[in-house]
Formats: C-alpha cells, structure tokens, sequence
C-alpha cells in the first residue's frame, strides 16, 4: 500500500488524444501565442507532485509520466511508491498565460519551450500505453544508436523503437526524443520486424 494514494498524472485524461488533434489543426498558427503548445517544465528538487497538485488545482493541463517501485522499509515492510520516471520534468500543455500561471507555483527551476510538439505528443503517448499495460520500464539516460524495430505480436504489438542490448537480453527502446532519454522494456528477438 503506498502512503498517499497515486495521484493523477495526466491531466485532464483525454490530454494526449486532444493535443494530437489540436497540434495537427493548428500547425498553419506556429508562433501565435494563443496557441497551445507542449512546455517541458524543469522543477525544484523533488517537486514534481506538488506541481502536480498546483497545476491541476489551476485547471492547467501536464503530464508527467509515473511509474511504480517497490521499496522494501528497514522494518521489511515493502511500499509502493510512485515516482516521476524523468526525475525534475513535468510537461504542460498550454499558452504562454498557462505557462505564467504555472511559474507562480514556486516549484519551477527553469521552462523549456519543445519545437517538435506533435513528436513529443507521439513519444509520450508511447510512454503513457506502456504505462498502463504494467510494463516493467527502466529508465535509459542516454540514447545510443541502435537498430529501428516494430513489434510484430504480443503484449507490445505495433510499438516501433531502437532495439537495445543489456545484461544479455533485448530491450525495446521508447524515446523522447526531445530530453534524449526514454524507458526500455524487455522483448523477445523473435517478436521484432526490422523497418
């Protein structure tokens, strides 16, 4: 049982799907400060959920991925704790008002305006799948080139990304691209297509 209970990490849930739509719409309006765009927000030391619960006590849409850990107390006791897979970011989805409003909070470092949204709107949707259908994730700091891959069946069906070695087993690589880091999850060689 975890301490608190797990709060939302996506807010609101529709976030992804409705970014997608407006990002493709709206790429004619690029530079319009009115238009909404992705925000990587870089937070003070272990803020990441208090910018959470700020935010979405503003009604200003983020997201920022968590993932589960199992943490064993010296009592032996084992909690579950949920944690930002990207330690320090928290994305925001917004206009430059939102984006004010969310450095109000006094739990931002520094704001990164993404160029590329509609790729980070694809390589978090990838995330947030792998999240919900339980994927033991590990997180990659760094991105090395490697071979891209499709998986053909399975679980991880119709995910594309690097293929990844380490410990001797396969690794398919979700990346963001923009931060240069991503999560690996661990696949089976016979279920990848080259592209």
């Amino acid at each position: 049982m975890p301490i608190l209970a797990r709060q939302p990490h996506l807010y609101p849930d529709d976030l992804l799907e409705r970014a997608r739509c407006e990002q493709q719409i709206s790429a004619s309006t690029a530079g319009d400060d009115e238009a909404s765009h992705w925000w990587a927000l870089y937070t003070l030391s272990r803020r990441e959920k208090l910018l959470m619960r700020k935010l979405q006590t503003r009604s200003i849409p983020f997201y920022c991925p968590l993932v589960e850990r199992r943490q064993r107390a010296p009592s032996g006791r084992v909690r579950s704790v949920f944690e930002p897979l990207f330690s320090n970011y928290v994305f925001l989805y917004g206009n430059s008002a939102t984006r004010y409003s969310a450095l109000t909070t006094n739990c931002i470092s520094r704001c990164l305006d993404v160029t590329d949204g509609l790729q980070l709107t694809d390589d978090l949707t990838d995330l947030e799948r792998l999240i919900e259908i339980g994927a033991p994730l590990s997180r990659e700091e760094r991105l090395t080139a490697g071979c891209r891959v499709r998986v053909k069946q399975g679980m991880f069906a119709g995910f594309e990304g690097t293929i990844l070695r380490r410990d001797g087993e396969a690794r398919l690589l979700v990346a963001v691209n923009f931060m240069q880091q991503g999560a690996s999850v661990v696949v089976d060689d016979c279920l990848l297509e080259e592209l």
